[in-house]
């Protein structure tokens, strides 16, 4: 279960070092990665595993869902962790999420979020400032 928030920085490449509390973990699944998109603007990066489980409800989505199957689907990049625990994030998927140096990412289970840390502190405000969810509501702390 990945969980915890790490500001990463992407270098020149577009290549991100996967923090070091969660490499070994993904090195145990040969270090093997599949990154998409999200319809909140983030990226989401699954270990393969993780993936082939996510890919497959996706595709069980009825056609009224099509364009959010482009979206995961159609947008998905395989990657593999170096030698030193880093991965390349395509340009492509970097503009998508207007990526260019600055990120977050987000463990969030069984997968990551990757943000632009301007964006996700952005969005993280505008939700802090919202009304509980009503599905949080008789949630107990």
């Amino acid at each position: 279960m990945f969980q915890g928030a790490s500001s990463i920085s992407l270098d020149a490449k577009g290549r991100l070092s996967i923090p070091t509390r969660h490499r070994d973990v993904l090195l145990k699944n040969g270090g093997q990665l599949t990154i998409t998109r999200h319809p909140h603007g983030c990226l989401m990066v699954f270990p393969r595993d993780e993936w082939t489980v996510f890919s497959a409800r996706v595709a069980q989505l009825p056609i009224s869902a099509q364009w959010h199957k482009r979206l995961f689907l159609g947008n998905a990049m395989d990657v593999e962790m170096d030698a030193t625990g880093r991965i390349l994030v395509s340009p492509e998927l970097r503009a998508a999420a207007h990526i260019t140096k600055d990120a977050m990412l987000m463990g969030m289970g069984s997968h990551f979020e990757l943000w632009d840390k301007a964006t996700y502190e952005e969005k993280e405000a505008e939700a802090l400032q919202q009304e509980t969810p009503e599905a949080l509501k008789d949630f107990a702390f």
